[in-house]
């Protein structure tokens, strides 16, 4: 498809990868698509996420070790406890984000998780050709003698959770760390040193109370319902912060209306949320949803990059929860802390 973060697909057993205007027009034109057969990369995390982490956190993490160009020409795919532990939806923001380590595509083996999310969600199909599929969906995955290129092992509980500092998704520390300071290579110095002059921080500081003019919870990567319980649960009987614009732009229709019904547009309204119809807004600054120069967003989205959300504007990407947070702090906080407990 023509959007880089088909990725997602991944989440459920589908390779999916984005690829290029011109590419489309190939496709359209022809049927046919030239393509350099991609290298295999495994990523295997075991463990647990702890309280407060999410999958956000966990990509966040692996793109922070591994680099925006870390899986450059390969599909990843993904094993481990820790995986084979995260919802659906967790799933897909994993699968999405990998494209920003440089990824072609990113595959999760379907289980019994994927399959019945799937299954759930089938509408015209006949009860016999569904088992007979299920049965072959849990065959596609990787023989256990398997050998991949590269391959790359986490652990989960040693992940925090994550905020980007700078203008690339691989530029993120732990929410309780410290920007790192100038690395010695020139060229990647430069790189560094220029996005700290455009987001206007230095390194050794800490973004741990770093003041937001506006919080996004919204786009591909988290925008579904899984993460809109997320911020109910963090804001409800709370307030957004004085100065503070928050907004929450669902994943789809469906998402929508499921969020209205269960009570969470209500809680998110209450609390001084802005509640949109779906789409992309501000997640690439799309129609009148731009900020301004120098104005700081903490946000859901899965890119960074100057100008992404307006032009001079300046992009923290971190998890629906330490959106909530943020925008009920009026500051970059650890969720973990500062709203760990029930409301009062």
């Amino acid at each position: 498809c023509g959007d880089s973060h088909t990725t997602t697909y991944g989440a459920l057993g589908a390779l999916g990868f984005g690829i290029g205007t011109s590419e489309v027009e190939h496709v359209l034109a022809t049927q046919t698509l030239v393509y350099r057969v991609a290298q295999d990369m495994r990523i295997c995390v075991n463990g647990n996420l702890g309280g407060g982490v999410t999958a956000k956190d966990l990509v966040l993490h692996i793109i922070a070790r591994i680099g925006a160009q870390g899986a450059r020409g390969y599909a990843v795919e993904y094993c481990g406890s820790a995986i084979e532990a995260l919802s659906a939806e967790a799933r897909m923001t994993l699968c999405n984000m990998t494209v920003e380590a440089g990824a072609r595509g990113a595959l999760i083996a379907p289980d019994e998780v994927s399959v019945r999310y799937v299954a759930e969600r089938i509408r015209d199909m006949p009860p016999g050709d569904i088992s007979t599929a299920m049965a072959q969906w849990r065959a596609l995955k990787s023989d256990a003698d398997a050998v991949f290129d590269t391959e790359h092992r986490f652990d989960a509980d040693a992940v925090a959770p994550y905020v980007t500092w700078g203008t690339s998704p691989d530029q993120a520390i732990p929410i309780g760390g410290r920007i790192p300071a100038l690395p010695p290579h020139p060229v990647e110095q430069a790189n560094a040193a220029k996005a700290l002059g455009y987001m206007g921080l230095e390194a050794g500081g800490a973004l741990d109370g770093l003041a937001v003019d506006h919080v996004f919870i919204g786009s591909c990567t988290n925008a579904r319902i899984e993460d809109l319980r997320e911020v109910a649960a963090v804001v409800s009987g709370r307030r957004v912060a004085p100065g503070v614009r928050a907004m929450v732009v669902p994943g789809s229709g469906r998402v929508r209306e499921q969020a209205e019904r269960e009570g969470l547009a209500d809680a998110l309204i209450a609390a001084g949320f802005e509640w949109r119809q779906p789409g992309c807004s501000m997640c690439l600054a799309m129609n009148d949803d731009v900020l301004q120069p120098g104005q700081r967003c903490a946000s859901t989205t899965n890119r960074n990059f100057e100008g992404r959300q307006g032009r001079g504007a300046r992009t923290h990407l971190m998890s629906p929860a330490m959106a909530a947070a943020a925008a009920l702090a009026g500051r970059i906080v650890d969720v973990r802390k500062e709203f760990a407990h029930e409301p009062a």
